[in-house]
């Protein structure tokens, strides 16, 4: 597959865990990545990785994506360089442990600015681009804790709430311009911010795991580059768990 004829894909949250494997997927099938992330050094080594192996050259962008400017002017940054895009995941998310009672309210500021408000403006950019072809997959990064809950994740588990009913409703609304939005559920994945868990704790979560281990990002990334894919050209408004049966 040539450059010119490879889909535009941007990944939020690339440098690094779930992100990271989505675009070293998405780079051995061809895709022209635009990987966004904080971490400017960890996205330069990992896009000279891919291009290394032959995929088409990764467009990076280091961002904040608490700042909306910043997040517009990505968009613009796509269209001028690629004039399409062809498929967006919004991966990038701060988890937030913490009672009720112990909550900040510039944690909840700071959780859901980038939990909510970036996707949601993310999605609407994209869409714009998208429309202009008819065609496009967004997918969103949610959790299992948004989907049931669980004690000391209210906050986190609130904002991945919020963007399973953005899901849903993106999905109405973008079905007839040939978008389409859907959402993955991970459960307990083995990630840098899972293995630095205290032992017992971590124990604990893949004790209430029914296939009895932590899924791999790799994992993740295979069902997202199958959403993002031809052959789910008629599955939107789905939200999938990832979870080996975990019991939260």
């Amino acid at each position: 597959m040539g450059t010119a004829d490879a889909p535009v894909i941007l990944v939020t949250g690339a440098s690094r865990g779930i992100g990271k494997a989505i675009c070293e997927l998405l780079a051995t099938q061809g895709a022209q990545l635009v990987m966004a992330a904080r971490d400017g050094e960890a996205l330069q080594v990992l896009a000279t990785e891919l291009s290394a192996h032959g995929a088409p050259e990764p467009m990076v962008a280091v961002i904040d994506l608490a700042d909306a400017d910043a997040v517009a002017g990505l968009f613009k940054q796509v269209f001028n360089r690629f004039g399409r895009l062809d498929g967006l995941v919004n991966n990038a998310g701060v988890l937030h442990e913490g009672l009720l009672g112990m909550i900040r309210a510039e944690d909840i500021d700071r959780v859901l600015a980038i939990n909510v408000k970036a996707p949601l403006m993310a999605m609407q950019y994209a869409a714009r681009l998208m429309s202009r072809t008819q065609r496009g997959s967004i997918v969103n990064l949610v959790s299992i804790m948004g989907v049931n809950g669980a004690a000391g994740l209210s906050l986190y588990a609130a904002s991945k709430a919020a963007l399973v009913g953005a899901t849903r409703s993106a999905a109405k609304e973008l079905a007839a311009k040939g978008i389409r939005v859907n959402a993955v559920s991970p459960g307990f994945i083995d990630t840098d911010m899972t293995r630095a868990m205290p032992e017992a704790a971590h124990a604990r979560r893949v004790a209430s795991i029914g296939m009895g281990r932590a899924g791999t990002p790799r994992e993740v990334a295979e069902l997202v580059a199958f959403l993002l894919g031809g052959q789910s050209t008629y599955v939107t408004g789905q939200v999938i768990g990832i979870d080996g049966q975990m019991v939260v």
